[in-house]
């Protein structure tokens, strides 16, 4: 498809019919007297009292504990940057849409403007104010497309403040989805996490979280370099912000090029075109490639192959290793709804990553084989779903359109809130408990 192509179709899909991509549907009906009188007055009074009575009651009577806000100010939007809070609604109804389709979760766009600086960027104070506001309405907030560095003061205080989880998933989910791919990467060429050394090519909210993420998961700080528009974070710089300082070097290299040099992982967070064939050969055998700079990545997967890369991935979909968020967000916040969790913690994050991994070098069965196919015809025409189970290389992480994801995800979830103490909800069952959310997606998605 040419680019004028997709523009037009993109425009098309999104303008005909109903403008936009959501809508509101009941899911009580309001088709009498009686049925109008228990909707709205005089009924609606009832449950008012109850949860004036008990606040918890909330979670009971209203649509709270299945509804997530999706909140931007259009600071970052994709690789479109400050477009505003206007020109980021079509992503953030995307986000919803995702969210509807994936896990029978309910998401309301929020676009906020007025939240800015005299310059024009995040004012974080005034962005936390108005988010705050809006606790009582939603089980969860789903930041979005927040520039760096706001976005992380956002977040931090926004936790300390609300007793639901928020997650900035630009930061955190390509991080999970990400170390879900470095976990079965590397035991595919027989390395440990902790040996790695790591260049991340792009230090703003994805890169430094990815960064730190992959800390938790083991690896060591010292083999971690980071790499932004002006070089290597080094401990000479005074222009990094509190967040890069943590991984500024004490190192006479300043360049890419440099450090990449007998490097294991090679992640790009930053522009198109910019690692060489030259850099791949540059790096330790066995080296592990994920490009995620879209639409056009950092180098395509091929030509990273070619240059001697054991894998390699991108964001984009016509590619093997597809590192794209919506394998996590949707199965994160239905495990910690169904368990009112919170918080996302760090264990949850983790566990979401393990899911993810396992899921990638079990066994597909039949039917979920032949919903692959029809999905991507190109990967069936290659084999790609009949090998046996165990770990491939194209594809060590699931499809997107894989149905088991978000069941599997959310369970794993699910019981990292219950065994780190942010559940208010315990699930007895899990196994079950996977069937009932994959039945539950099915049935949102016949309606």
């Amino acid at each position: 498809m040419s680019p004028e192509e997709l523009k037009q179709k993109a425009l098309a899909y999104h303008s005909e019919g109903r403008p936009g991509k959501i809508a509101v549907n009941s899911t009580k009906p309001c088709n009498s007297a009686e049925e109008l009188s228990l909707a709205y007055t005089p009924g609606v009074a009832q449950p008012c009292l109850e949860i004036k009575a008990d606040k918890n009651n909330v979670w009971r009577y209203t649509s709270r504990s299945n509804m997530v806000a999706v909140i931007s100010d259009g600071t970052a939007v994709l690789g479109l940057g400050n477009i505003g809070a206007e020109a980021g609604l079509p992503v953030m109804e995307g986000k919803a849409v995702l969210f509807k389709h994936f896990a029978a979760i309910d998401s309301v766009p929020i676009c906020l403007n007025r939240v800015s600086n005299a310059e024009g960027k995040t004012d974080p104070d005034k962005l936390i104010a108005a988010a705050a506001c809006l606790e009582p309405s939603f089980g969860g907030f789903n930041l979005e497309d927040i520039a760096s560095p706001a976005c992380f003061k956002v977040e931090r205080e926004l936790k300390k403040m609300l007793s639901i989880p928020v997650f900035h998933d630009d930061q955190h989910g390509t991080a999970i989805i990400s170390l879900a791919a470095i976990i079965n990467g590397l035991a595919l060429v027989g390395k440990k996490i902790e040996d790695c050394r790591f260049v991340v090519n792009g230090a703003g909210a994805a890169g430094l979280a990815c960064s730190r993420f992959y800390l938790t998961a083991g690896a060591k700080l010292e083999n971690m370099t980071l790499v932004d528009i002006n070089g290597v974070l080094h401990k000479g710089r005074t222009d990094l912000s509190e967040e890069q300082q943590i991984f500024a070097k004490d190192t006479e290299m300043r360049t890419l090029a440099e450090v990449v040099k007998g490097a294991d992982i090679l992640l790009g967070f930053s522009a198109p075109n910019c690692f060489t064939p030259e850099m791949i050969k540059s790096m330790n055998r066995d080296a592990i490639v994920f490009a995620m700079a879209n639409p056009t990545p950092e180098i395509f997967p091929d030509a990273a192959i070619a240059a001697g890369a054991a894998l390699a991935g991108t964001g984009r979909s016509d590619f093997p290793n597809q590192i794209n968020n919506v394998l996590g967000f949707p199965g994160i916040f239905r495990g910690a709804l169904d368990v009112r969790a919170k918080d996302i913690n760090e264990e949850m994050k983790l566990a979401a990553s393990e899911a993810l991994a396992e899921l990638a070098k079990a066994e597909i069965p039949e039917d979920i084989k032949e919903l692959l196919k029809k999905a991507y015809p190109a990967d069936a025409a290659r084999g790609l779903f009949d090998t046996p189970a165990g770990l491939r290389r194209e594809m060590v992480i699931p499809k997107p359109f894989d149905p088991r994801v978000v069941p599997h995800v959310a369970r794993k979830v699910a019981e990292a809130a219950m065994k780190s103490g942010v559940a208010q909800i315990t699930i007895d069952d899990l196994d079950a408990y996977e069937k009932e959310v994959a039945a539950r997606i099915a049935a949102s998605r016949a309606q």
